[in-house]
């Protein structure tokens, strides 16, 4: 695998109460997409401690976000048939079951692990590799489209250097 499709989720907050709230991901071709989500009428809780991280409120999502329903549907065009990785997915993807459930819409990719396409020695420089990036690029962490590109790029340097290359 080259670079894979990486998705990243930001959320209200950090239990089962929350939701997305940004969604973003780069393709393996390098196409980039992020979109802000105006929460759904139940959709209430919010975590000023997950705000402090990620820096989105709730009004900047009010003002700025589009509907579950647009969301679900220009995932769905850019990505019908796709696997995307998550190193995330134990929240990712109960974030994504809720965003497409409130929107009615089905969901046509897979998010899957992003372990399940690392290598033992791969794993064993990620952190080191990631931190690297993280201080090397400058960007706003905990962004879903930033997050998506340094987990790529991780992936991308991780596996050349356990190659040896």
């Amino acid at each position: 695998m080259n670079n894979p499709n990486i998705i990243d989720i930001e959320a209200s907050g950090f239990g089962g109460e929350s939701y997305p709230i940004e969604v973003g991901l780069i393709l393996g071709t390098g196409e980039k997409f992020c979109s802000l989500i105006f929460p759904a009428d139940d959709w209430q809780y919010w975590n000023e401690e997950a705000e402090k991280v990620h820096h989105i409120s709730r009004k900047m999502l009010e003002n700025h976000g589009k509907p579950v329903s647009e969301v679900a549907c220009l995932l769905n065009e850019k990505l019908a048939g796709m696997t995307l990785y998550s190193d995330g997915w134990v929240v990712d993807k109960p974030w994504l079951t809720r965003l497409f459930y409130a929107s009615g819409v089905e969901m046509q990719f897979t998010v899957s692990s992003l372990e399940m396409i690392l290598s033992d020695e791969q794993m064993k420089i990620w952190h080191k590799t990631k931190d690297k990036i993280i201080i090397q690029s400058n960007i706003q962490r905990h962004r879903a489209s930033n997050d998506a590109w340094v987990i790529q790029e991780t992936y991308r340097q991780t596996h050349q250097l356990s190659k040896g290359s």
